[in-house]
């Protein structure tokens, strides 16, 4: 399948005419074969969001939102394209794939309500006869940068906010889902957004940094938005910060879900294998540690290697839990860390060989400091079990993470809970649920390496318009010292 890039309405190869392979991870057949931009295509592309910006910037709220919300249900109506591009781009199972359509309809139609929610305020103003005014205005071209583990939930966040505050934006797509993310550019165009408004750029993976460096400093990009691993988020950080562009990262994760004493053990369970295995562990709230008093920490751990033990793993295509990782080279870190934790005495109590990109869901038991899964985020559906003793220790370990993204408690007195969770420095925290969960109108982000800046409902407004202080004042009350 070619791909080529949507550029001012129309599909547009790269300047060089170069293109690229997207394997598919399962079968190691060609996915998809797309243009790749590199830094040359940029002036163009930019001009392109320019442009339409003027026009975008002044179109009413409700024009903004029909489109928005047309956007939406053209969106469902592809969930079997995007399915199948999912499934063969990224190697997600269907049932991921058709979640992440309906997800991403929802944060659409959620930007679309908040069009006539970009109001301002009227300030008291020391001069008199003078009426000052706070306003919130678009910024004008904003860069989005969306990865491909939620791929069409993801790609429609990084755009559908800034679209409804009145930006024009530049989405560059994953190198790992061009097709998905170029899918989603042609939901926006059939549903009316006007040609330059949406611009969705592909790039082979070489190019990245290059074309990435490009987009961010040129002078007509005003805001970037990035979610993906933190040790990009540090590149686009700085970049951001070179050429005084503010930035919203949404970044790596390391989540806890901590096990009180008196939690009820099966909920913990069920909450603990939702969030260590959907998508094969490749979310950035995948529950990462699970912290465990030592009190029920054995009844624990068998209910929780039994289930694991039972999910199916394999071709994604087929009724599976867990289908492939996005790469071989990911599944291999699977091995590896592994290996790492039994050599220092973790035991693994599920999970087993993997057949090339599939990885059974895995758990082990007894990880300490140590070990290098207890530190690295392993974005995979390996998981570790700390045991600890008491509340205060559940919260340093917690803790004790450069990451703050999302975590969880469970416990059975709430107040107790609550006071663990309190504790916990992450942007997001659920107490007896699972660590993944998101709501398009909640403020999704995280603290510390985990990024800073929050997508959803009120706080997307705060992202993606900035603040402009207007007055209209009595010229004959105006009173100069000369």
């Amino acid at each position: 399948m070619k791909i080529d890039m949507l550029i001012d309405g129309a599909p547009v190869s790269a300047k060089s005419g170069k293109t690229y392979e997207r394997i598919d991870p399962f079968t190691g057949e060609v996915a998809t074969v797309a243009a790749a931009a590199t830094a040359d295509d940029v002036p163009g592309i930019v001009a392109s969001a320019q442009e339409a910006f003027e026009g975008w910037s002044r179109t009413g709220p409700n024009a903004r939102r029909k489109i928005l919300n047309k956007a939406a249900d053209i969106l469902e109506s592809k969930v079997d394209e995007f399915t199948r591009l999912i499934i063969a781009e990224t190697g997600a199972t269907g049932p991921w794939a058709g979640f992440n359509v309906a997800f991403a309809a929802g944060v659409l139609r959620e930007a679309a309500s908040m069009t006539t929610q970009i109001t301002g305020e009227i300030i008291p103003s020391d001069k008199a006869g003078s009426m000052a005014m706070g306003q919130r205005k678009p910024l004008g071209v904003c860069l989005g940068m969306a990865p491909w583990n939620a791929p069409v939930i993801l790609g429609v966040r990084a755009i559908a906010m800034p679209l409804a505050c009145g930006n024009s934006v530049i989405l560059k797509a994953s190198e790992a889902c061009p097709g998905t993310h170029r899918l989603i550019g042609d939901v926006l165009a059939e549903a009316g957004l006007p040609k330059g408004v949406l611009n969705v750029v592909t790039n082979a993976p070489e190019d990245a940094a290059d074309l990435v460096a490009a987009l961010i400093s040129h002078d007509a990009v005003k805001h970037v938005n990035f979610t993906g691993s933190t040790a990009v988020g540090r590149i686009i950080g700085r970049l951001a910060g070179e050429n005084l562009k503010p930035v919203l990262l949404e970044l790596g994760g390391k989540a806890p879900l901590v096990v009180l004493d008196d939690a009820d053990i099966d909920g913990a369970v069920n909450a603990a294998v939702f969030g260590a295995f959907m998508n094969q562990g490749q979310i950035c709230m995948s529950t990462e540690r699970i912290i465990v008093d030592e009190k029920i920490a054995d009844d624990f751990v068998a209910k929780l290697s039994a289930r694991a033990a039972s999910l199916p793993a394999g071709d994604p295509r087929g009724k599976v839990a867990l289908g492939a990782l996005i790469s071989e080279a990911a599944a291999e870190k699977m091995d590896s860390l592994v290996d790492d934790a039994v050599s220092k005495g973790a035991k693994l109590t599920a999970g087993g060989a993997r057949k090339g990109a599939v990885v059974p869901a895995g758990v082990l038991d007894g990880v300490t400091p140590q070990m290098r899964i207890y530190r690295e985020e392993s974005f995979g559906p390996v998981k570790s079990v700390i045991r600890v003793n008491g509340d205060d220790e559940a919260v340093r370990v917690a803790n004790d993470t450069e990451y703050g993204l999302s975590a969880a408690v469970h416990g059975g007195d709430l107040k107790r809970a609550m006071a663990v969770a309190d504790r916990i420095k992450s942007g997001i925290c659920h107490i007896n649920g699972p660590t993944v969960s998101d709501e398009a109108q909640m403020p999704f982000g995280g603290v510390k390496a985990s990024g800073h800046g929050r997508f959803g409902g009120k706080a997307g407004i705060d992202a993606f318009t900035d603040w402009r202080w207007l007055t209209i004042e009595d010229p004959h009350k105006q009173h100069y010292p000369f």
